[in-house]
């Protein structure tokens, strides 16, 4: 989603958004975060919020953060073990999901994790 807010060179193709997507409120949290960072709230706050829409969202539980807790395979930044402590949570809660992240550290920790990951490559 930063990707796509900031126009950054690597980004999904548009179709990429009309897929089901889910994450966990810790998304929410980070796209804000960079945005405020970079003082950018008023040029693409509005993506943003219509961005939002195309996600369906699940609270952060005492299982994720206990999973997040725990050694992961790769090491991984504070909220990237948030993310993919989450992502391994809703793998449990629903189908086919897939990591699709740029981060080579989370996926090497999904691959690791014997999760599955969305191949971004094919969606640029």
């Amino acid at each position: 989603m930063l990707a796509e807010l900031f126009a950054e060179e690597r980004r999904v193709a548009s179709s990429f958004w009309q897929q089901d997507l889910v994450s966990s409120r810790l998304l929410e949290y980070e796209v804000w975060n960079r945005i405020h960072v970079r003082k950018l709230a008023h040029i693409v706050g509005d993506r943003a919020r219509l961005l939002f829409r195309y996600v369906s969202f699940y609270e952060m539980s005492p299982v994720v953060l206990a999973r997040a807790l725990t050694p992961f395979p790769v090491p991984l930044r504070t909220l990237d073990a948030m993310h993919v402590a989450s992502f391994a949570y809703a793998c449990g809660q629903f189908s086919g999901v897939e990591l699709a992240s740029y981060d080579k550290n989370m996926v090497a920790a999904a691959h690791a994790l014997g999760l599955a990951v969305h191949d971004l490559k094919s969606q640029l």
